[in-house]
């Protein structure tokens, strides 16, 4: 195996917060790496592996520009999280390591009119609400079952499926990316393994970095964009982040499984067999292109589930009061987009892997409420930290494929945050600082203390000053819910 050694001296400083690993590092690049960071980031960067994860996702074939990794970058398995590479559709490959386990994990935001003086009170009951409603924890299964052709229907609808079973409104798949389904899913290319692994996961949270936090507004950084986003000081808000459970990390295992042995086939010779892959328009590449759809429409309809539980969670503690979702992003998915490549506007599969897409103004493939200012980009923090909505900037269009960074990005491994973080400590630590805690495992809290991961305030200060997106408004929590 190649030298995994990566030092602050192999980058090339393009400027204060983007940094060059240049083709001529290794023989078999095809293309640079770059990385959205400062200083400071990449001293911890260089801890792990996820910089050389980075060079070799410049070897697959047809990769174009750069392979590009935002400043919330850590290791992963092939592509880094926080990785972005756009391929091309006739000589490039599609990867299920370039878009990651959990398909669509993603984030839901859902505005509440309450400010906070009208829900101090009862807080703790709300929070309680939210855990019983949504279940959560490894293996959680809900209250919703869906076998056969019901299950079917919800791989090839996803969102917009659940709204014509009842739950939701019409609103919410408005303000959803991709109205919450890609069109060209097929179910049957799901396994029968995924689909009785996901049955009864709809409506679920799951475990991990997964949450539900009830938030307030804390600071307004753009009053024009949060208007149009219809966000206001001291307002209650609830941030909803999950997947598409354990139908979409069966579907990732099975298309690996499929694509190592063909490799030599396909005359694909890869550094890391994590960077497991398969044309894009062979059969097993367009196999894996729509079941990985198929995959991300469960998961834009879990979270439209849990999204309704929240709203009925919400009329159950405060009364009447209107639920409405700003938005909903994707972190980890592939999609075909139009991007100017050599001066030219050309369609590409950009894989995102713990990226978020983030379009600019007057990008037709926004909803038209926000068109004018930009897609909203949500950045979870972790717990006790803060969490961002920011609005898509022009300049990711010309320097990471529309896309910005998906959270703070882990610095530590969940195995050392457990030595390092005492669970029970951090839970009393969060309820001094006034926010309420809804989780049965210390060792969940542990291995997700804030400690675990980067500063997410300087993360979101390096895309907003690089102009990938704008700093729109800062959340806090003041009651997280786990599994």
């Amino acid at each position: 195996m190649a030298d995994q050694s990566i030092t602050i001296n192999d980058l090339e400083k393009i400027h204060a917060y983007l940094y060059e690993i240049p083709k001529s590092y290794r023989s078999d690049m095809r293309a640079s790496a770059r990385v959205f960071a400062n200083q400071e980031m990449l001293r911890d960067i260089i801890q792990d592996r996820s910089l050389w994860q980075l060079v070799n996702v410049t070897t697959l074939p047809g990769v174009i520009g750069y392979a590009l990794a935002m400043p919330d970058i850590h290791q992963g398995y092939g592509f880094p999280i926080g990785g972005v590479a756009a391929m091309d559709l006739d000589g490039g490959v599609i990867s299920p390591g370039g878009i990651g386990y959990d398909i669509n994990c993603g984030m839901r935001l859902l505005k509440t009119p309450l400010q906070v003086k009208d829900v101090h009170d009862r807080i703790g009951d709300f929070a309680t609400a939210l855990y019983r409603s949504i279940p959560s924890g490894v293996g959680a299964g809900g209250k919703l079952e869906l076998k056969g052709q019901a299950l079917d229907d919800v791989l090839g609808g996803g969102a917009q499926h659940m709204l014509k079973l009842g739950y939701g409104m019409p609103e919410d798949i408005e303000f959803c990316e991709e109205r919450g389904r890609l069109e060209h899913a097929d179910p049957s290319l799901v396994s029968e393994r995924a689909k009785t692994r996901g049955a009864d996961q709809l409506g679920t949270l799951g475990s991990g970095n997964h949450f539900l936090e009830v938030q307030r507004v804390e600071e307004i950084f753009d009053a024009t964009i949060a208007q149009a986003f219809g966000l206001f000081q001291d307002q209650i808000v609830i941030m909803i982040h999950c997947g598409s459970r354990g139908l979409g990390h069966q579907t990732c295992t099975d298309y690996v499984r499929t694509m190592v042995p063909l490799l030599t086939r396909w005359n694909i010779e890869l550094p890391d067999r994590e960077l497991a892959c398969a044309p894009f328009y062979s059969d097993e590449g367009q196999a894996y292109f729509k079941a990985m759809a198929a995959a991300a429409n469960f998961a834009w309809a879990n979270r439209h589930l849990i999204g309704h539980r929240v709203r009925q969670a919400v009329q159950a503690i405060f009364g009447d009061v209107a639920v409405t979702t700003l938005y909903d992003v994707s972190h980890n998915i592939g999609k075909i987009e139009t991007h100017r490549v050599g001066g030219h506007e050309k369609q590409v599969l950009v894989h995102r892997k713990g990226a978020t897409r983030a379009f600019g103004p007057q990008h037709p493939a926004i909803c038209s409420a926000y068109r004018a200012v930009g897609q909203p980009v949500l950045i979870p923090g972790t717990m006790g930290t803060a969490s961002y909505v920011l609005a898509g900037g022009q300049e990711a269009m010309n320097v990471s494929f529309g896309s910005a960074c998906h959270g703070a990005g882990r610095k530590m491994s969940r195995a050392a945050a457990t030595k390092l973080v005492k669970g029970a400590q951090l839970r009393k630590e969060l309820q001094a600082q006034g926010i309420t805690i809804r989780c049965r495992s210390d060792k969940e809290l542990s291995e997700e203390a804030p400690a675990a991961y980067k500063d997410v305030d300087s993360v979101v200060n390096i895309v907003n000053t690089v102009g990938i997106a704008r700093k729109v408004v800062k959340l806090r929590p003041i009651a997280v819910i786990k599994g």
